[in-house]
Protein backbone atom coordinates (compact mmCIF):
# COMPACT_ATOMS: atom_id res chain seq x y z
CA UNK A 1 0.00 0.00 0.00
CA UNK A 2 1.30 3.67 -1.00
CA UNK A 3 0.67 5.93 1.88
CA UNK A 4 1.41 9.60 1.99
CA UNK A 5 1.86 11.41 5.21
CA UNK A 6 1.77 15.13 5.76
CA UNK A 7 2.74 15.35 9.77
CA UNK A 8 2.70 19.64 10.43
CA UNK A 9 4.22 20.84 13.89
CA UNK A 10 3.42 24.56 15.03
CA UNK A 11 5.42 25.84 17.80
CA UNK A 12 3.87 29.37 18.93
CA UNK A 13 5.85 31.40 21.49
CA UNK A 14 4.36 34.14 23.63
CA UNK A 15 7.84 35.72 23.94
CA UNK A 16 10.39 36.00 20.87
CA UNK A 17 12.76 33.14 21.81
CA UNK A 18 16.18 33.12 22.53
CA UNK A 19 17.19 29.55 22.31
CA UNK A 20 15.05 26.66 21.35
CA UNK A 21 16.03 23.14 20.09
CA UNK A 22 14.59 20.27 19.18
CA UNK A 23 15.28 16.50 18.59
CA UNK A 24 12.97 15.38 15.69
CA UNK A 25 12.34 11.23 15.09
CA UNK A 26 9.99 11.96 11.99
CA UNK A 27 11.97 10.54 8.97
CA UNK A 28 11.07 6.58 8.35
CA UNK A 29 13.39 4.66 7.67
CA UNK A 30 13.59 1.00 4.40
CA UNK A 31 12.83 -2.33 6.58
CA UNK A 32 11.03 -5.32 5.88
CA UNK A 33 7.80 -3.97 6.24
CA UNK A 34 8.08 -0.54 4.22
CA UNK A 35 10.01 1.35 1.63
CA UNK A 36 10.52 4.84 1.90
CA UNK A 37 9.75 6.44 -1.48
CA UNK A 38 10.26 9.97 -1.04
CA UNK A 39 10.47 12.21 2.41
CA UNK A 40 11.01 15.46 2.75
CA UNK A 41 11.57 17.69 6.36
CA UNK A 42 10.72 20.91 6.29
CA UNK A 43 11.43 23.99 8.74
CA UNK A 44 10.36 27.45 8.76
CA UNK A 45 11.51 30.01 11.76
CA UNK A 46 14.96 27.18 12.09
CA UNK A 47 16.87 24.87 10.64
CA UNK A 48 18.12 21.47 10.67
CA UNK A 49 21.73 22.01 12.43
CA UNK A 50 22.41 17.88 12.28
CA UNK A 51 21.24 14.53 11.90
CA UNK A 52 22.36 11.43 13.31
CA UNK A 53 21.23 8.26 13.71
CA UNK A 54 20.92 7.57 17.19
CA UNK A 55 21.71 4.02 19.50
CA UNK A 56 18.51 2.41 18.16
CA UNK A 57 18.67 3.15 14.45
CA UNK A 58 16.28 6.02 14.35
CA UNK A 59 16.95 8.81 12.24
CA UNK A 60 16.96 12.04 14.04
CA UNK A 61 17.44 15.77 12.90
CA UNK A 62 18.44 18.32 15.43
CA UNK A 63 16.31 21.50 14.54
CA UNK A 64 17.43 25.11 16.12
CA UNK A 65 14.94 27.51 15.88
CA UNK A 66 16.17 31.11 14.62
CA UNK A 67 16.85 33.72 17.70
CA UNK A 68 13.90 35.94 18.46
CA UNK A 69 11.71 34.35 16.47
CA UNK A 70 7.83 34.14 17.81
CA UNK A 71 6.88 30.38 16.07
CA UNK A 72 8.77 27.49 14.90
CA UNK A 73 6.57 25.28 12.19
CA UNK A 74 8.35 21.49 11.17
CA UNK A 75 6.62 19.75 8.15
CA UNK A 76 7.30 16.16 7.51
CA UNK A 77 5.57 14.74 4.33
CA UNK A 78 5.98 11.75 1.74
CA UNK A 79 5.45 8.77 0.88
CA UNK A 80 6.15 4.94 1.92
CA UNK A 81 4.90 1.94 0.21
CA UNK A 82 4.24 -0.66 3.25
CA UNK A 83 3.90 -4.60 2.97
CA UNK A 84 2.04 -7.05 5.04
CA UNK A 85 3.48 -9.63 6.60
CA UNK A 86 0.94 -9.85 9.77
CA UNK A 87 3.48 -7.88 11.71
CA UNK A 88 6.20 -10.14 11.84
CA UNK A 89 9.84 -7.88 11.11
CA UNK A 90 11.44 -10.80 11.48
CA UNK A 91 15.43 -11.23 13.05
CA UNK A 92 16.47 -7.54 12.35
CA UNK A 93 18.49 -6.61 15.51
CA UNK A 94 19.26 -3.01 14.81
CA UNK A 95 22.07 -1.62 16.97
CA UNK A 96 20.83 -2.41 20.23
CA UNK A 97 21.41 -5.91 21.77
CA UNK A 98 18.23 -7.90 22.88
CA UNK A 99 18.95 -7.83 26.75
CA UNK A 100 18.76 -4.36 26.34
CA UNK A 101 14.75 -4.17 25.57
CA UNK A 102 14.36 -6.72 28.92
CA UNK A 103 15.94 -3.56 30.79
CA UNK A 104 12.92 -1.78 32.54
CA UNK A 105 12.84 2.83 32.17
CA UNK A 106 11.00 5.12 34.36
CA UNK A 107 8.05 5.18 32.21
CA UNK A 108 7.82 1.50 32.32
CA UNK A 109 8.79 0.51 35.99
CA UNK A 110 6.27 -1.85 36.70
CA UNK A 111 4.49 -1.47 39.73
CA UNK A 112 2.16 -4.14 41.47
CA UNK A 113 -0.73 -4.16 39.01
CA UNK A 114 1.79 -4.50 36.13
CA UNK A 115 2.41 -7.68 37.52
CA UNK A 116 -0.72 -8.85 37.94
CA UNK A 117 -1.46 -8.39 34.41
CA UNK A 118 1.71 -10.43 33.49
CA UNK A 119 0.67 -12.85 35.75
CA UNK A 120 -2.47 -13.55 34.57
CA UNK A 121 -0.99 -14.18 31.22
CA UNK A 122 1.87 -16.28 32.48
CA UNK A 123 1.98 -19.57 30.84
CA UNK A 124 -1.59 -19.58 28.75
CA UNK A 125 -0.17 -21.48 25.64
CA UNK A 126 2.23 -20.66 22.86
CA UNK A 127 4.62 -17.37 23.24
CA UNK A 128 2.33 -15.55 20.59
CA UNK A 129 -0.74 -16.43 22.40
CA UNK A 130 0.43 -15.56 25.38
CA UNK A 131 0.81 -11.94 23.71
CA UNK A 132 -2.01 -11.78 22.54
CA UNK A 133 -3.86 -12.54 25.34
CA UNK A 134 -1.18 -10.05 27.36
CA UNK A 135 -2.79 -7.24 24.43
CA UNK A 136 -6.30 -7.85 25.43
CA UNK A 137 -5.96 -8.33 29.00
CA UNK A 138 -4.01 -4.60 28.64
CA UNK A 139 -6.99 -2.87 26.99
CA UNK A 140 -9.78 -4.09 29.23
CA UNK A 141 -7.98 -2.82 32.06
CA UNK A 142 -7.08 0.18 30.36
CA UNK A 143 -9.75 1.12 27.85
CA UNK A 144 -8.70 3.43 25.12
CA UNK A 145 -9.42 7.52 26.41
CA UNK A 146 -8.36 11.03 25.44
CA UNK A 147 -7.47 13.72 27.40
CA UNK A 148 -6.79 11.09 30.49
CA UNK A 149 -3.14 11.07 30.37
CA UNK A 150 -0.41 12.94 29.06
CA UNK A 151 2.94 12.22 27.32
CA UNK A 152 5.05 11.84 30.81
CA UNK A 153 2.41 9.34 32.18
CA UNK A 154 3.98 6.38 33.61
CA UNK A 155 2.58 2.59 32.44
CA UNK A 156 1.67 2.05 36.32
CA UNK A 157 -0.23 5.11 36.69
CA UNK A 158 -1.99 4.40 33.55
CA UNK A 159 -3.05 1.18 34.63
CA UNK A 160 -4.05 2.85 38.02
CA UNK A 161 -6.18 5.51 36.28
CA UNK A 162 -8.36 2.92 34.04
CA UNK A 163 -7.73 4.92 31.09
CA UNK A 164 -5.19 5.86 28.41
CA UNK A 165 -4.17 5.94 24.73
CA UNK A 166 -1.95 4.10 22.24
CA UNK A 167 1.41 5.74 24.15
CA UNK A 168 0.23 4.24 27.74
CA UNK A 169 -0.96 0.96 26.29
CA UNK A 170 2.71 0.59 24.48
CA UNK A 171 4.29 0.94 27.85
CA UNK A 172 1.79 -1.03 29.46
CA UNK A 173 2.80 -3.74 26.97
CA UNK A 174 6.55 -3.51 27.00
CA UNK A 175 6.77 -3.45 30.75
CA UNK A 176 4.65 -6.87 31.12
CA UNK A 177 6.46 -8.40 27.94
CA UNK A 178 9.40 -8.04 30.29
CA UNK A 179 8.33 -9.10 33.47
CA UNK A 180 7.15 -12.37 31.46
CA UNK A 181 11.07 -12.39 29.75
CA UNK A 182 10.58 -10.91 26.24
CA UNK A 183 12.48 -7.78 25.17
CA UNK A 184 9.90 -5.67 24.11
CA UNK A 185 10.15 -2.25 22.73
CA UNK A 186 8.08 0.91 21.84
CA UNK A 187 7.55 2.01 18.21
CA UNK A 188 6.16 5.05 17.04
CA UNK A 189 4.54 6.17 13.91
CA UNK A 190 1.16 6.28 11.31
CA UNK A 191 -1.72 4.94 10.93
CA UNK A 192 -3.76 4.86 8.02
CA UNK A 193 -7.34 4.56 8.68
CA UNK A 194 -10.21 4.19 6.27
CA UNK A 195 -13.19 6.33 7.49
CA UNK A 196 -10.90 9.62 7.85
CA UNK A 197 -7.91 11.19 6.46
CA UNK A 198 -7.54 14.08 8.94
CA UNK A 199 -5.82 12.81 12.30
CA UNK A 200 -5.33 14.22 15.73
CA UNK A 201 -1.66 12.52 16.50
CA UNK A 202 0.59 9.88 15.38
CA UNK A 203 0.31 6.68 16.22
CA UNK A 204 1.78 4.37 18.73
CA UNK A 205 2.20 0.18 19.65
CA UNK A 206 4.99 -1.99 20.77
CA UNK A 207 7.32 -4.94 18.90
CA UNK A 208 8.38 -8.35 20.90
CA UNK A 209 11.26 -10.21 20.18
CA UNK A 210 9.95 -13.97 19.91
CA UNK A 211 12.37 -16.92 19.57
CA UNK A 212 12.08 -18.22 15.71
CA UNK A 213 10.05 -15.71 14.52
CA UNK A 214 12.05 -12.20 15.37
CA UNK A 215 10.48 -9.21 16.43
CA UNK A 216 6.89 -8.88 15.89
CA UNK A 217 4.26 -6.07 16.24
CA UNK A 218 1.12 -5.30 18.71
CA UNK A 219 -0.87 -2.62 18.62
CA UNK A 220 -2.84 -2.80 21.54
CA UNK A 221 -5.53 0.12 21.18
CA UNK A 222 -6.57 -1.82 17.92
CA UNK A 223 -6.07 -5.63 19.07
CA UNK A 224 -3.82 -6.61 15.92
CA UNK A 225 -0.70 -6.97 14.30
CA UNK A 226 0.52 -3.64 12.42
CA UNK A 227 -0.68 -4.68 8.75
CA UNK A 228 0.06 -2.12 5.50
CA UNK A 229 -1.32 0.22 6.83
CA UNK A 230 1.35 1.01 9.45
CA UNK A 231 4.10 3.25 8.81
CA UNK A 232 7.38 3.06 11.43
CA UNK A 233 8.89 6.20 12.74
CA UNK A 234 10.90 5.33 15.78
CA UNK A 235 11.72 2.90 18.10
CA UNK A 236 13.06 2.69 21.85
CA UNK A 237 12.63 1.10 25.33
CA UNK A 238 9.55 3.61 26.02
CA UNK A 239 7.46 6.39 24.22
CA UNK A 240 10.63 8.83 25.93
CA UNK A 241 13.32 6.88 23.24
CA UNK A 242 11.04 7.27 20.68
CA UNK A 243 9.12 10.41 20.70
CA UNK A 244 8.69 11.92 17.14
CA UNK A 245 10.14 15.65 18.56
CA UNK A 246 11.30 16.73 22.68
CA UNK A 247 13.45 19.48 23.10
CA UNK A 248 14.43 22.17 25.12
CA UNK A 249 13.67 25.98 24.70
CA UNK A 250 15.05 29.42 26.78
CA UNK A 251 12.68 32.20 26.73
CA UNK A 252 10.55 33.96 28.48
CA UNK A 253 6.51 33.01 28.26
CA UNK A 254 4.60 29.95 27.32
CA UNK A 255 4.42 28.05 24.07
CA UNK A 256 1.32 26.87 22.05
CA UNK A 257 1.40 23.75 20.37
CA UNK A 258 -0.65 22.89 17.45
CA UNK A 259 -0.27 19.11 15.55
CA UNK A 260 -1.60 18.55 12.32
CA UNK A 261 -1.48 15.51 10.61
CA UNK A 262 -2.88 13.72 7.34
CA UNK A 263 -2.51 10.52 6.40
CA UNK A 264 -3.87 9.06 3.13
CA UNK A 265 -3.78 6.96 -0.18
Amino acid sequence: MLIKVVHKTVYTYDAPVSQALQQVRLRPTDGPLQTVKDWDLEVEGGSAEASYRDHHGNLVSLICADEGVTSLTITARGEVDTHDKAGVLGKVYGRAPLWYFLQSTQMTDAGPLIHEIADEVRGQGTDLEVLHRLSAAILERVPYALNETHVETKAEEAVSQKSGVCQDHANIFTSAARLLGFPARYVSGYLFMDDRVDQEASHAWAEVHIVGLGWVGFDISNQISPDERYIRLAVGRDARDAAPISGLRMGEGDETLIVSLQVQQ
